[in-house]
């Protein structure tokens, strides 16, 4: 992501800009790296008594997309019903529910909304509660990308539309994915990448400034197509490599031109490809729900991949490795921690996928199909918010999860396996974090 750092040179020299003042920002899903790694410093240890101070609340509709903060703002999308609409009371269900979207710019200071930008958008998908994909910010722009397939570029500042798409209409799809388009859409360079689905068009990349269509790779043609991963650059020696996980396998791209450098032939039950491939060196992990977890290994060039390990338990509770639904796993060389199909935080050994040890306590505190946290990396321990709005601190090693403090900040108002839950993922920026269900957003101090 781009920053102005020349301007903010200029105003630490000048004496303007306090150097304890600087935070970073969050400007894409999993931070600015896109690796859930939280960067800054004077961040608190443990909560005080009585939770971490609440800076504002804002109300907002129902989503699952976390927010994006950037340049003092804070960008979120949400799901509003029209008038009469409800939710099935099978979330399973597909129909075509009357509702809208929306594009919130909120000041990070204090929630107040600087710019919105509502579009209709009947909602056709399982599990309809809103947007997916977090925002992502790079410079002037911000790119939302919706349940359904809208895609915009807006101006950071106005809100102004540069350019949009519609992802079903423009590349003829007949319906979006099952759980709807999930993927983050990144930006490398001066392309924005998306995964789109269908014959040739798994994956597009499109000029981030105009939306002219750049290259398309890839052939996802499932119901679930194109999955719900979000697509990732890894740099291997002096060449760059798109990593695309979609339900037919993992799909090695040249980021240039979308020309093929290896595909890893893998097919995913349900499309469950949710969570982003980790990558150590020249090995590449990834774990997903039904069909279990496999560690691949990256040639010298980086032109194929090998299997070192693959590890699948005999059904979805049974599970061997790691099984995940959702949340990305935290891989460092030597050992893996994820959360597994029904809410166990495991660690693994990366050599060969034996599992060291597992606890509940990160999740709900019990077993429950589905169950999710989300693990953010801060110096020597982890920041867990968990589908219950509590925020963990912890540390995880290869002895065990050793939790230093913990503290409820949201109410969780989603439905899924009959308890409520908060299934997005927050952001980190501002020595704040920044928290939404689906009736409100909310930032609460982290600093010491």
């Amino acid at each position: 992501m781009r920053t102005n750092s020349l301007a903010l040179f200029l105003a630490m020299t000048a004496g303007l800009v306090p150097v304890a003042a600087l935070a970073d920002d969050w400007p894409q899903w999993s931070g600015p790296k896109r690796d859930a790694v939280w960067r800054e410093s004077g961040i608190v240890d443990r909560f005080p008594e009585g939770g971490p101070p609440i800076r504002w609340r804002v109300k907002i509709g129902g989503g699952y997309a976390g927010p994006a903060v950037a340049q003092g703002r804070v960008f979120v999308t949400d799901r509003q019903l029209k008038q009469g609409a409800s939710d099935p009371s099978n979330p399973f269900e597909r129909g075509a529910i009357p509702a809208t979207e929306r594009v919130l710019c909120l000041d990070e200071k204090d929630g107040r909304e600087i710019w919105k930008h509502e579009y209709d958008c009947p909602y056709t998908v399982s599990y309809p509660a809103g947007p997916r994909c977090t925002p992502t910010v790079d410079g002037d722009r911000v790119y939302t990308l919706g349940s359904e397939g809208h895609l915009f570029c807006f101006r950071v500042a106005t809100g102004e539309i540069v350019w949009s798409k519609q992802l079903l209409k423009d590349f003829e799809r007949k319906r979006s994915p099952v759980w709807g388009f999930a993927a983050h859409p990144l930006v490398h360079g001066d392309k924005l990448i998306c995964l789109v689905g269908g014959e040739g068009t798994a994956v597009v990349a499109f000029d981030k400034g105009t939306g002219k269509e750049l290259w398309r790779a890839g052939d996802s043609l499932t119901d679930h197509a194109p999955g719900y991963c979000p697509p990732m650059i890894i740099e291997h020696g002096e060449r760059e490599i798109l990593l695309a996980f979609y339900p037919e396998g993992l799909h090695a791209l040249d980021p240039e031109t979308g020309k093929s450098i290896w595909f890893y032939e893998w097919e995913i039950q349900n499309g469950l490809t949710v969570p982003m491939p980790r990558v150590v060196g020249n090995r590449i992990f990834l774990t997903t729900f039904y069909n279990g977890s496999r560690m691949l290994q990256l040639s010298a060039d980086g032109g194929s991949v090998s299997e070192i390990w693959k590890r699948k338990g005999r059904s979805e509770r049974n599970t061997d490795a790691l099984h995940s639904i959702m949340p990305t796993p935290w891989f460092d060389g030597g050992l893996i921690f994820g959360i597994d199909s029904y809410g166990e935080l495991r660690c693994l050994d990366a050599a060969n996928g034996d599992r060291l040890w597992m606890t509940y306590d990160a999740t709900g505190g019990k077993s429950d199909r589905w169950a999710n946290a989300f693990l953010v990396k801060h110096d020597d321990r982890f920041f867990i918010p968990n589908e219950k709005g509590d925020l963990i601190v912890a540390r995880l090693d290869r002895d065990g999860y050793h939790e230093l403090s913990r503290a409820h900040l949201i109410e969780p108002t989603g439905s899924a396996q009959q308890r409520k839950i908060v299934w997005s993922h927050p952001a980190f920026a501002n020595r704040s974090i920044y928290l939404r269900n689906d009736e409100e957003i909310v930032s609460a101090s982290l600093a010491k």
